[in-house]
């Protein structure tokens, strides 16, 4: 089995990203293939990790996928890896809201059984951080919270403090500490990081940068050391094959938007349109004028169309073409930002026209797992289909939803309705990773075969 850790953290703001994906980053300089993996939804870190290992980033999300499928989730997307990072998110007991540890850092290292590593924020502290490593080491005993990594150092006579009290109070070893000096620049905006595809030579000089200070600053060969005393793991990896239903005649050809402004995307989605018998052919909407030929079905996922706002309006031959497919009786798709591209306009400029709804940029971050269920039949999802997806955006759209709705799910405030079921359109503000609902594939690559055939 691949030998593996997990770099966790008390808090968001720790620096985990940074150090993870410099792990990443220098274990592949000393020509290691690493596996690079993220807990949760987030699709903007996976991105500086597949820059950095060079094989895609994968989201290990329990709350999506099912717990049931994590181990066999990694087991495929590490093979062939000489050693695994997984990221965690927020904190490392911290997972969906009122659900216990479901969806936290901590429940994905136990259903991996991976060693557990603490960056810790040492930048206001000493010997207090033998305190807050004794309590996450012993909050439950099932995690094996097995090393730290000590950030934003001030300076040798703190990291001596830091590394003395650690050793006096918590017997949980020391694997490096990286100088406050020693930030990377990683600019941010609204949503967090800007994306790896956005920023290219940029990203990679980052991403550069990031392993060459923890390679300075960690003991990387105690951290492989700690990643192989992983144990195996007895889960067969996932397989995209086993979880649909294979496509009996031509292979239709479903369009996948991608480039800057559609990059938000899970490589298993993908992966399981593939198995469920289409052929995937990717465009970029801000480049490409015409949608690939013989497009069967459409699917355009997340990503910020709002900061290519202008490029994505001038593209009239591309937005005329989406809107002819829709029109046509195609099944068009569209997650987060694939629903702002199909309304009529995202900030007073055109987009596609495919839905009578409007978009702008608010000041408000709209995020959260949702458990919805679908009010009605269409290429994506049967009516009464129950799905685990999130929300994470600054839009709105008005109206929320059309006439006829994607989706329903409850909040405090009470049932809601959200999305836009439009002819062979389906439309919401909901991201979905597609193992945890493998019938959804399915069911486009069908209706996209049907359409196909037809036409």
């Amino acid at each position: 089995m691949v030998p593996r850790l997990v770099v966790a953290a008390p808090s968001s703001g720790a620096g985990k990203t940074t150090v993870a994906t410099g792990l990443i980053a220098a274990l592949a300089a000393r020509g290691l293939k690493v596996s690079p993996h993220k807990v949760g939804p987030d699709y903007i870190d996976p991105g500086y990790h597949a820059l950095a290992a060079g094989r895609p980033g994968r989201n290990l999300d329990a709350w999506m996928s099912g717990p049931e499928r994590i181990a066999p989730l990694f087991a495929h997307g590490a093979a062939g890896a000489d050693v695994a990072v997984v990221e965690g998110v927020m904190g490392l007991y911290d997972g969906a809201a009122g659900r216990g540890e479901l969806a936290s850092t901590a429940q994905v290292a136990k259903l991996l059984r991976a060693p557990v590593v603490l960056v810790v924020d040492a930048s206001s502290q000493s010997r207090s951080v033998a305190a807050l490593v004794h309590g996450f080491a012993s909050w439950d005993p099932q995690v094996r919270l097995a090393g730290v990594i000590l950030n934003k150092v001030a300076s040798d006579r703190h990291e001596t403090l830091l590394r003395e009290a650690l050793e006096e109070g918590s017997g949980v070893p020391v694997l490096g500490a990286v100088r406050r000096a020693g930030a990377v620049d990683t600019p941010s905006r609204h949503l967090g990081l800007v994306p790896a595809v956005e920023r290219s030579a940029e990203a990679l000089r980052a991403v550069r940068e990031m392993g060459e200070l923890v390679a300075a600053s960690v003991d990387l060969d105690a951290v492989l050391a700690l990643a192989r005393t992983a144990p195996p793991l007895t889960d067969a990896p996932w397989d995209a094959a086993a979880e649909v239903e294979p496509l009996d005649g031509p292979r239709p050809r479903i369009a996948l938007a991608g480039g800057a402004a559609f990059s938000f995307s899970y490589a298993e989605n993908a992966e399981l349109l593939a198995a469920a018998g289409a052929e995937v052919v990717p465009f970029d909407p801000l480049h490409d004028e015409q949608l690939p030929e013989r497009t069967a079905a459409l699917v355009i996922g997340g990503g910020f169309p709002e900061v290519y706002v202008s490029e994505l309006s001038a593209n009239a031959a591309l937005r005329a073409a989406v809107a002819e497919l829709a029109a046509a009786g195609a099944p068009v798709v569209g997650e987060c930002a694939g629903l702002l591209y199909l309304g009529r306009e995202l900030d007073g400029l055109p987009m596609c026209g495919v839905l009578d709804t409007t978009a702008r940029m608010t000041p408000r971050l709209t995020l959260g797992y949702r458990e919805a269920v679908a009010l009605a039949d269409s290429p994506l999802a049967a009516a009464g289909s129950r799905v685990r997806g999130h929300e994470f955006h600054r839009t709105t759209t008005d109206p929320p939803a059309g006439p006829s709705p994607a989706w329903a799910w409850r909040t405090p405030a009470g049932p809601r309705t959200e999305g836009h079921l439009h002819g062979p359109v389906h439309a919401s503000y909901l991201h979905l990773h597609w193992t945890g609902a493998p019938a959804l594939p399915s069911r486009l690559v069908r209706h996209a075969a049907a359409w196909d055939r037809s036409r």
